[in-house]
C-alpha cells in the first residue's frame, strides 16, 4: 500500500546540511485518525495501491539470444546530450534565485519567488500556523516573511517579503505536460539550499490523498525525488519554467520506507488559481471544487455525519447530524474516502442524489446541489 508522505523538513536552521538526517515530520505518514474527517472541503480520494508480485523464478530463454548490439552512441548523439546538459545547467541556473528556504518555530520548506512585489507561494503545510517566517534567499540574504493567506485545502499558501531585486519564476502551462516530460525539483531537502533532482513526468491528474485526509485533485506524478525540505519549492520543465509545486512522496509500510521515484506536485495551473486569489484577497473566492458541508466518520454502521455547517448544501438538503451517508449518484458508500473520491469529481453547481439513513432508522434520498469550497 502507498501512503503519500509530507515533504517537510525539521531542522533549526536551513543551512543544517547533514548534521542530522530523520525525515519525517509530526505531521507525516500514515496514521489513524479518531477525530471526524472534515469534508467542508468536500473531498478526500484514496492514493493506496497494491504492490506488484514478482515471479520467483524467471523463464529461461528458450533460444540463443543475439549478440549484444554495441552501446556506443550513433553519430549526433553526443552533441545531444551535451546540448540537454547545457540547457538544464542554464535553467537550473536561471531558476535558483526563484527558489528560496521558508522557515517556521515547527520546521522548514520551499517556496518560489511569483512576483516582484514580494509574493511567495509554497505549500499550506510548510507554514502550518504560522504568520511569520524566515526566508532565505540562494544568496544568504535573509528577510522576514508575513502570511498573505493559505488555502489548505489544496495546500497552497501565499506569504510576503519586503525586498528588491528579487527574481520570480516564469509559471508555465502545466496543461501542456505529457508522460514522459523531463523535469526538474528543485528545493531545500534535507537542508541542503538550492538541491536540484531530475526525472520525468510519470502520471497526469492524480487524486492524491495527504496523512490528513485532504485529498488534491490535480497533482502531478514524477520519478524526480522530492525528499522533506522539498515541499513548497518548484517543479520545472525544460523551458524552464514552473509546472508544479511539489509537495508529497510515497512511503510503503510494507518496506517501512519511502518507495523511490513516486513524488507528486501540485500543477502549476491549479496553483496559480489559489495563489491569484489569496494574493487579490487574502482568501479563495472561487475554489471550482465541490462543496457538501459536512464533517463525516467512519463507523461500524457506515459512514456517520458528525456535524452539518450551517447554511451549508447539506443542510439545505435536509442532511442532520447523527445521519448515517449509504450512498451517492447511485455509488455504494462505505467509508469517508468513498464519498471524497466521487465528490472531487463533480463541480460547484452539481446537483447530487445523497442516500441516507436517519437516526430513527428510516432512509430517504435527498438532492442536494453542491456549493462552491469555500477558502
Amino acid at each position: 500500500m502507498i501512503d503519500p508522505q509530507r515533504r517537510r523538513r525539521r531542522l533549526a536552521s536551513p543551512i543544517a546540511f547533514l548534521v542530522a538526517v530523520a525525515i519525517a515530520t509530526a505531521a507525516c505518514g500514515s496514521s489513524s485518525v479518531a477525530s471526524p474527517q472534515s469534508l467542508t472541503g468536500g473531498v478526500l480520494s484514496n492514493a493506496n495501491a497494491n504492490p506488484t508480485t514478482i515471479p520467483a523464478n524467471l523463464p529461461l530463454a528458450s533460444v540463443t539470444p543475439p549478440p549484444a548490439q554495441s552501446s556506443l552512441p550513433v553519430a549526433g548523439s553526443a552533441g545531444d546530450a551535451l546540448a540537454l546538459q547545457t540547457s538544464m545547467v542554464a535553467i537550473i541556473k536561471q531558476l535558483t534565485p526563484s527558489v528560496v528556504v521558508i522557515e517556521t518555530s515547527s520546521g522548514l520548506g520551499s517556496g518560489v519567488i511569483y512576483d516582484t512585489a514580494g509574493h511567495i507561494v509554497t505549500n499550506a503545510h510548510v507554514v502550518g500556523t504560522s504568520k511569520t517566517f524566515k526566508v532565505t534567499l540562494s544568496d544568504g540574504k535573509v528577510y522576514n516573511g508575513t502570511l498573505v493567506g493559505t488555502f489548505a485545502a489544496d495546500d497552497i499558501a501565499v506569504i510576503k517579503i519586503t525586498a528588491t531585486g528579487l527574481k520570480p519564476a516564469v509559471f508555465g502551462d502545466s496543461g501542456a505536460l505529457s508522460v514522459g516530460d523531463f523535469v526538474l525539483a528543485m528545493g531545500n531537502p534535507l537542508g541542503l539550499q538550492s538541491s536540484v533532482t531530475e526525472g520525468i513526468v510519470s502520471a497526469l491528474s492524480r487524486q492524491v490523498s495527504e496523512p490528513t485526509g485532504n485529498s488534491l485533485p490535480d497533482v502531478i506524478q514524477t520519478s524526480a525525488a522530492i525528499n522533506p525540505g522539498n515541499s513548497g519549492g518548484a517543479l520545472v520543465d525544460l523551458k524552464g519554467e514552473v509546472v508544479g509545486i511539489p509537495t508529497l512522496a510515497a512511503t510503503d509500510p510494507q518496506i517501512g520506507g519511502s518507495a523511490p521515484g513516486i513524488g507528486f506536485a501540485i500543477s502549476s495551473n491549479r496553483a496559480r488559481v489559489i495563489a491569484d486569489q489569496l494574493i487579490a484577497s487574502g482568501h479563495v473566492t472561487s475554489s471550482g471544487r465541490a462543496y457538501l458541508g459536512v464533517q463525516l466518520m467512519d463507523t461500524s454502521s457506515g459512514v456517520g455525519v458528525y456535524s452539518v455547517a450551517a447554511g451549508s448544501p447539506a443542510q439545505n438538503a435536509g442532511v442532520k447530524a447523527g445521519d448515517l451517508i449509504l450512498s451517492i449518484n447511485g455509488e455504494a458508500i462505505a467509508t469517508a474516502s468513498d464519498l471524497s473520491q466521487i465528490l472531487i469529481k463533480l463541480q460547484p453547481g452539481n446537483t447530487a442524489k445523497l442516500e441516507v439513513q436517519h437516526s430513527d432508522g428510516t432512509k430517504a434520498t435527498l438532492n442536494v446541489t453542491l456549493g462552491q469550497l469555500p477558502g
